[in-house]
């Protein structure tokens, strides 16, 4: 056991100078060097933030960081607030619009944003309160809107505090206003343009300020083309429309220039969608609708039972997507698992199905659903999981009747499905009861969102273990992995930084748990190399920031709980591709700037026109680009993670200053290089 570290002798103890003796006679003293942080603290100290100035001195706290999510989260709460106009029944169309200058703009056919004086503050109109007044809005209480996405009215007012510009356009009352926004300050009254008679509705066309989110920092046309259709997926009653900017569109694949989205049967035409070329287990898509869309208690949804590929679920709350479900998803799997157990008592097979559980009824499914609540509970402002405990016992109610009928009108393909359930809990049951460490053991324990796509190699000799982040690089991987020799586990997020994280959350943690489950060679003074089920442990994570520190943070977890990985050679990071360049029948490959440039001058004409694309992530790239680059061993380039004995006492030291919990000697680290950085080394 190892022993308490002791303090030195010039630590800040409390009691440090109430035990000594003054001496007789002192020598003079040097005079103390001030403190770091300044020497008084009095009440000019503290800051009083007004305004929007919050928002723009910690961004993170109402969008989730500067990243290129959090970004794009400012285009979510614009569009948002769109849809609560067309779900109240006050919209039935929104046009999105990208342009060439980097602008966006969102428009609706709403009642347009109120614009008379506000009655607290009559010299400042709504328009202008809604935009510059963290937690002002109509959405406080159910009278302007029955459900809506916002709830704590900063959504429009966080994107103009991070907009470097921003202009609202209103149609309200037969005339025309206008106003102007420069970092949230007002640069102009509230202008009357005009009467217009026949026309209404809003118009918010915004810039993401380059002091906030870096001077790189751009929207991405194909994700603002997804969020955008995703809306319309979710209500049946309103068109979309798309308009992007050619210019913008270079070197981007399957984002036209404009298109209409409309789509009737909502859920269950993007469930249609996404299992094209899949075989289904019921032939049939659950799909149904309870309540009226928007109003609260209303409930829609589509599941099917997809025999050879891995599910899915997708969640929204309010039109707002639930990324990390919550209390929604679980009244869902109740009512589906409670439901098929049902049908087994009625069927006579209650026995065989006692063992089920919501894993084994979840993990093959594709699964959409929707639910509209007045006045939801989020985890955050970036609203990833809902926590309203309502909405378990609404979703619960309105799917269970509902599938007791759908499966009792096609008694042979619910019975069909009832058996493919009962062979995947089976299956994890035997798994289970296996005393020695087989191949296969891993799949069914873990209880991950994306779950491991084990091997079929039983020897550790010749396995490789693929850990990538999300389930959407997880599935482009598990598409293109060989399936004999090559496993593939996602993470959801960024895990545990092991570095500064007590015991309590290390062993706390399901994430680490899992991995290490999955690895089966223990950690710590339990680690055994024998046990180790692959040869290689490969880190596969995009060639980004956020990937580079997901990437960071493994290989932190690796040398603090098992460095026999890496002293035996099993740990190696992967090196995907950042750009793709084509011309007529040939393509190439460039891991980076460099070379791109030295493929461009060596195996392309001087005056040919290569089209070059950048790849955004893993979950991008299409499986068969995915194997060719970075999985296929014959292709593929991997870096062998190594420590040099000689090496180990400065890597200790540099892993506690980089990952430890110490802010101060990470701001130290970067205040002594900050002079060497150059700018095309910073992704920004």
């Amino acid at each position: 056991m190892a022993k308490s570290a002791k303090k030195t002798a010039n630590s800040d103890d409390l009691f440090g100078g109430a035990a000594r003796r003054p001496a007789a006679k002192e020598a003079p003293r040097a005079k103390p060097a001030a403190p770091s942080g300044g020497g008084e603290y009095t009440a000019a100290d503290i800051e009083i933030l007004e305004g929007l100035e919050p928002v723009r001195r910690r961004p993170g706290m109402y969008i989730g960081g500067t990243d290129e999510k959090a970004l794009h989260h400012l285009f979510a709460e614009i569009i948002d607030n769109a849809m609560d106009e067309a779900i109240a029944g006050h919209a039935d169309w929104i046009e999105v619009e990208l342009e060439a200058s980097g602008f966006v703009s969102v428009t609706d056919n709403g009642r347009g944003m109120p614009v008379d004086p506000h009655p607290k503050f009559p010299k400042k109109s709504a328009l202008e309160i809604i935009m510059t007044t963290l937690h002002a809005g109509g959405k406080f209480d159910s009278k302007a809107y029955e459900t809506s996405g916002g709830l704590h009215g900063v959504g429009a007012s966080v994107t103009n505090a991070l907009s470097d510009r921003l202009e609202v356009e209103v149609w309200r009352g037969q005339e025309h206003f206008r106003q102007v926004f420069e970092r949230g300050i007002p640069k102009s009254k509230l202008e009357k343009l005009g009467r217009v008679p026949n026309k209404r509705g809003t118009k918010v066309r915004f810039h993401p300020d380059a002091q906030i989110f870096g001077p790189k920092a751009a929207f991405k046309p194909a994700r603002l083309f997804k969020m955008a259709r995703s809306k319309a997926y979710l209500f049946g009653g309103v068109k979309i429309h798309w308009k992007c900017a050619k210019d913008m569109l270079q070197g981007v694949d399957d984002v036209p220039e404009t298109e209409t989205f409309h789509f009737e049967r909502g859920l269950t035409d993007y469930l249609v969608a996404a299992l094209h070329g899949t075989t289904l287990v019921h032939p049939d898509i659950f799909a149904g609708k309870v309540g009226k869309t928007g109003g609260h208690g209303g409930v829609e949804w589509a599941v099917a039972w997809v025999a050879d590929a891995d599910g899915f679920v997708s969640s929204y709350c309010n039109t707002i997507p639930t990324h990390d479900g919550g209390t929604h998803e679980a009244g869902m799997r109740s009512a589906l698992t409670r439901g098929l157990r049902d049908h087994a008592e009625r069927a006579g097979q209650a026995k065989r199905a006692a063992n089920i559980t919501q894993d084994d009824v979840m993990i093959g499914s594709g699964a959409m659903l929707s639910v509209f609540i007045r006045e939801p509970e989020f985890q955050g402002q970036t609203k990833d999981r809902l926590a309203t405990v309502e909405a378990q016992k609404i979703t619960e109610a309105a799917i269970k009747d509902n599938f007791d009928h759908w499966l009792s009108g096609n008694p042979n393909h619910a019975n069909k499905l009832l058996d493919w359930v009962i062979d995947r809990a089976d299956e994890r049951l035997r798994r289970r009861a296996e005393k020695e460490t087989q191949r296969k053991s891993a799949t069914r324990k873990l209880r991950l969102p994306g779950k491991l796509a084990d091997c079929t190699n039983t020897a550790a000799q010749g396995s490789e273990l693929f850990i990538v982040e999300g389930d959407s690089a997880g599935g482009s991987a598990k598409q293109a992995r060989d399936r004999a020799s090559q496993a593939v586990m996602p993470l959801r997020g960024k895990i545990l930084n092991v570095a500064s994280a007590t015991k309590d959350k290390l062993a706390g943690n399901q994430q680490l748990a899992d991995l290490v489950q999955a690895l089966g060679c223990g950690m710590g003074t339990h680690y055994r190399d024998e046990d180790l089920r692959y040869e290689k442990v490969i880190v596969m994570t995009d060639a980004d920031v956020d990937g580079a520190h997901i990437a960071s943070l493994l290989i932190t977890f690796f040398y603090r709980q098992m460095p026999q990985l890496i002293d035996h050679g099993h740990l190696y990071l992967a090196v995907p591709p950042l750009y793709r360049l084509s011309h007529g029948g040939k393509t190439f490959y460039a891991r980076n700037e460099r070379h791109r440039d030295e493929i461009l001058k060596n195996e392309f004409r001087a005056n040919a026109n290569v089209e070059v694309g950048r790849f955004k992530g893993l979950g991008e790239m299409m499986a068969h680009q995915l194997k060719e680059t970075t999985m296929d061993p014959r292709k593929r380039t991997l870096l062998k993670v190594t420590l040099l004995p000689e090496d180990r006492d400065d890597a200790n030291s540099s892993v506690e200053r980089l990952m430890g919990n110490k802010a101060e000697t990470r701001f130290a680290f970067i205040t002594e290089r900050a002079e060497f950085a150059s700018e095309d080394l910073l992704d920004v």
